[in-house]
C-alpha cells in the first residue's frame, strides 16, 4: 500500500522504512496542509501527528484513502464525518503517555509550587535572594482531577504519593477504582469549590470546549492553580486572562493552548490554505497575554515528549498499519 507520514524526524522515517519491503512509503518533516497534500495525492494511508490539519479540504486530494492512522490518542484534528461519508478508517496511539503526560502536569504543578522559572532566572544573573519566592507544599492539598481516563488515574497515583486529597470528576464514575485508590467523584461544580489545584485530563470535543470559562473561574477558590495538559479549547483562554487580572485565579500551568498552529507560526493565519479556519484572533490575543503574568508557565505542547513515549507512538501506528494492511484493524476510533 502506498503510505505517506507527515511530521517525522529522522529517527522515525528510519524506523518507518521497517514497512518498505511490503509497502510504498514517504515521510516527510513538513506538516500535512492542503499544500503538502499535493505531492501526496495518491497516498492510501496518511499518518499525521497534531500539527497536520486533516479537514475535508486535505482529505479531498486523496482519492484512493482507505486509513489515517494518527500518531496521537487525540483526533480533533481529522474530520470524522468526512471519514465517515468516504469510509476512511480511523485509528490512533491510545495509551502511550499515561505516565508522560501526568508526569509533566506536576511538573508544571510544581514549577508553579516553588517558583521554579524565576527562581533559575534570579541565580542565573547572580542573585541569590529568596524575596518573593516562598511556595507552597502539595501534601495535605485538595487536588480536582477532571477526566478520569488513563492519565487521569496516573495523576491521581501520583497524587496520592504527595500525600494529597483527591476529589475527580468524570462522566463514567468507576467506583471500582476510586475504590481502590482512595478518591471520591464530585460534581465539576464541587470539585471546582473544594480544589486547590484543579488539572484538566479531558479529550477535545464539542462537549468540553469551553468547559472552563467565566462561570468556572467564579466558583474556584482565589489561590486556586489550574493546570492544563489536555486541549487547548477546553479552557475559554479570555476568561483565564480575566480570572488571573482579577486575582481570580491562582496561577495556571499550560501545555496547551488554542489556536496553537497560529502561536508557532502566525503568519499562518494570512495564508490562503488556511483561511478558512478562521483562527480566533481574540483568543490569539488572549493566549499573548498569559506569556505576561509571572504566575503563568506555558511549554509547548511537551507533556506527551519522552524517549520512552515516542518510540512507544511509533511502534504502535507501525502496528496499526499492518493490522490494517492484513484486514484486521486496531486501536480504532471509526471503521467502515
Amino acid at each position: 500500500m502506498k503510505i505517506a507520514v507527515f511530521e517525522t524526524e529522522q529517527w522515525e522515517q528510519e524506523a518507518c522504512l521497517r514497512l518498505a519491503p511490503r509497502h510504498s512509503i514517504s515521510c516527510t518533516s513538513a506538516a500535512l496542509t492542503a499544500t503538502t497534500a499535493r505531492d501526496h495525492v495518491d497516498a492510501e494511508i496518511l499518518s499525521p501527528f497534531v500539527y497536520s490539519k486533516l479537514d475535508a479540504t486535505v482529505l479531498a486530494q486523496f482519492p484512493s484513502l482507505q486509513l489515517v492512522a494518527t500518531r496521537s490518542t487525540g483526533y480533533d484534528h481529522i474530520d470524522l464525518n468526512y471519514c465517515k461519508a468516504h469510509r476512511v478508517t480511523v485509528c490512533n496511539v491510545p495509551d502511550y503517555g499515561d505516565s508522560t503526560v501526568a508526569e509533566h502536569a506536576f511538573a508544571l504543578l510544581l514549577g508553579l509550587a516553588r517558583h521554579l522559572p524565576a527562581s533559575v532566572e534570579r541565580t542565573l544573573h547572580g542573585q541569590f535572594s529568596q524575596s518573593g519566592l516562598r511556595g507552597f507544599e502539595l501534601r495535605g492539598k485538595t487536588i480536582g482531577v477532571i477526566g478520569v481516563g488513563r492519565i487521569g488515574r496516573r495523576v491521581i497515583e501520583i497524587a496520592l504519593g504527595f500525600g494529597m486529597a483527591v476529589i475527580a470528576v468524570d462522566q463514567h464514575p468507576d467506583h471500582e477504582i476510586s475504590q481502590r485508590l482512595g478518591f471520591s467523584y464530585v460534581s465539576l461544580s464541587e470539585a471546582l469549590s473544594r480544589s486547590d489545584i484543579i488539572t484538566l485530563h479531558l479529550p477535545a470535543t464539542s462537549q468540553t470546549t469551553n468547559l472552563i470559562s467565566d462561570a468556572e473561574f467564579a466558583l474556584m477558590k482565589p489561590h486556586a492553580v489550574l493546570i492544563n495538559t489536555a486541549r487547548g479549547s477546553v479552557v475559554n483562554v479570555e476568561a483565564m486572562v480575566r480570572a488571573l487580572d482579577r486575582g481570580k485565579l491562582g496561577a495556571a500551568g499550560l501545555d496547551v493552548l488554542p489556536n496553537e498552529p497560529a502561536l508557532r507560526d502566525e503568519a499562518e493565519i494570512f495564508r490562503t490554505d488556511t483561511a478558512a479556519s478562521n483562527p480566533d484572533l481574540a483568543a490569539l490575543v488572549a493566549n499573548h497575554a498569559l506569556f505576561r503574568f509571572p504566575n503563568v508557565l506555558v511549554t509547548p505542547h511537551n507533556a506527551y515528549n519522552t524517549t520512552e513515549a515516542v518510540k512507544r507512538i511509533v511502534e504502535t501506528t507501525l502496528e496499526n498499519i499492518e493490522a490494517f494492511a492484513q484486514g484486521a484493524p486496531r486501536n480504532v476510533i471509526w471503521q467502515p
